[in-house]
């Protein structure tokens, strides 16, 4: 009767449930860690303000993680899992201050187990996950600053914002909204604040070590991002084609979510009052930085892809409970926890099935395995650690994280050579055909890649 009564405790299972099964299948279910995460532990292994793809933030998360579990795969799994955790954990709190009802706040966060970023592709920890539990405190903290205007939240906004923005570029569509939506607020009460810069100010202090490594990396880190979004294609039909397909796909992605709702509602008239100024903070909170990304893709031709939009649909469970808070049909209850329930339960049966029938993904590449081989063939030829790995993210990157002496990765080190001493063991991962031709030490090959080692006889 306690847990059936007390939504707040329903919560809390609910959260440790998504957060055990979620550690748990990905680290039973498959052999190496994910692309991306791999990628990410390659930058930690030399911590930088940013790194040729990405801001450094994921990598400094990591990296912790590292100094705390070393190489195990089920640390990195619970990382991405204690991202979407802390953010549930504050869409739920602010969910409390906009409903005074625990059964509309548990609903809000219950919805988003219908969008398959919060489960499914949940695993890989990555800049996208990363994002997560910043753009929940960047949101709580908006709210909180523009309604009490607390030095200490408006503190805590400028530090959020700016660890956001450092996570990944995109970010800044939400950074952007917060903006318009505290600009719009001024101009309403026609009173403005001078502790209301300490965000930007904040924002400014911390980003300057990352301005000053673009600089000297010739802005590396932003030709990648626009790369990536292919605006280097001119050709007019992008501006069309591209956006109408972000459209597309972000019906199929909302999908669940609608299908839960409507099991648990009877619609008679959609009332929204705009005057209320919560709702108008929910609505553009969840709409506007969905909106100036449609129209990056308009104006640019950018490509948006599917998985960029992962910590946009945060809020859109408070705010669809919000719209529809009066149709709620308690009898109904059942039926969305049905459906919740299914929805629960399919994808990380789905997440097992994939894994285990298809042998091609990267999460089956044998990195363990070939770290072992490769130590022991250094072991037989040299007598000092590896220190250095030099190669692509993944090659490289899983000897890096999987060899015991932890080597540095790097990507080229043909501009600092001085890194290399006497004392230096190196591996080089590559092109087979060129490293067996140049490779000064003692070359082998793990197919499809070639492996030069270079130590102290």
């Amino acid at each position: 009767m306690l847990i059936k009564n007390n939504y707040t405790t329903l919560f809390y299972i609910f959260l440790l449930s998504h957060l055990i099964i979620w550690t748990l299948i990905p680290s039973i279910s498959n052999i190496n860690l994910p692309l991306d995460t791999i990628e990410a532990l390659a930058w930690s292994s030399n911590l930088s303000w940013g790194y040729s793809k990405h801001p450094p933030v994921s990598a400094f998360m990591t990296e912790l993680i590292f100094n705390f579990f070393g190489n195990q795969d089920w640390a990195y799994y619970l990382l991405s899992q204690l991202c979407i955790i802390v953010a549930f954990i504050y869409v739920w709190k602010f969910s409390n201050y906009i409903f005074h009802n625990k059964l509309y706040s548990l609903c809000s966060v219950l919805l988003l187990e219908g969008i398959f970023f919060y489960n499914f592709t949940s695993p890989e920890f990555n800049v996208n996950v990363c994002q997560l539990p910043f753009w929940a405190l960047v949101v709580f903290y908006s709210w909180k600053s523009i309604n009490y205007e607390k030095t200490s939240d408006l503190l805590l906004l400028g530090i959020f914002m700016s660890i956001g923005f450092l996570t990944k570029y995109l970010f800044i569509y939400l950074i952007l909204t917060v903006k318009i939506i505290f600009i719009l607020n001024i101009l309403k009460k026609k009173n403005f604040k001078i502790k209301l810069l300490i965000p930007g100010a904040i924002f400014v202090l911390i980003l300057l070590p990352h301005i000053i490594w673009l600089f000297q990396n010739n802005f590396t880190t932003i030709t990648y991002a626009l790369n990536r979004t292919g605006m280097g294609e001119d050709s007019l039909i992008n501006h069309f084609y591209n956006p109408f397909l972000f459209l597309i796909k972000q019906i199929g992605i909302l999908i669940p979510i609608f299908v839960m709702l409507i099991t648990f509602i009877k619609i008679k008239k959609i009332k929204f009052n705009y005057l209320i100024k919560d709702n108008n903070f929910l609505l553009m909170i969840n709409i506007i930085p969905i909106i100036l990304i449609f129209l990056t893709s308009i104006i640019l031709g950018a490509k948006i892809r599917t998985m960029w939009m992962t910590p946009f649909y945060l809020f859109l469970g408070v705010l669809l409970i919000q719209i529809f808070k009066e149709y709620l049909n308690k009898n109904n209850l059942k039926k969305f926890l049905a459906v919740f329930v299914v929805l629960f339960i399919l994808s990380p049966i789905s997440y097992i099935f994939i894994s285990l029938s298809n042998e091609f993904k990267r999460t089956d590449y044998p990195g363990r395995e070939i770290s072992e081989l490769v130590q022991r063939r250094w072991d037989k030829n040299f007598s000092n650690n590896i220190s250095i790995v030099v190669g692509d993210e993944w090659y490289a990157g899983n000897l890096s994280y999987h060899l015991s002496s932890r080597p540095t990765w790097y990507n080229t080190i043909e501009n600092d050579l001085s890194l290399i001493t006497s004392d230096t063991g190196v591996i080089y991962i590559g092109n087979p055909k060129i490293l067996k031709k140049f490779c000064p030490g003692i070359y082998g090959t793990i197919k499809p890649i070639g492996i030069c080692m270079i130590g102290a006889k």
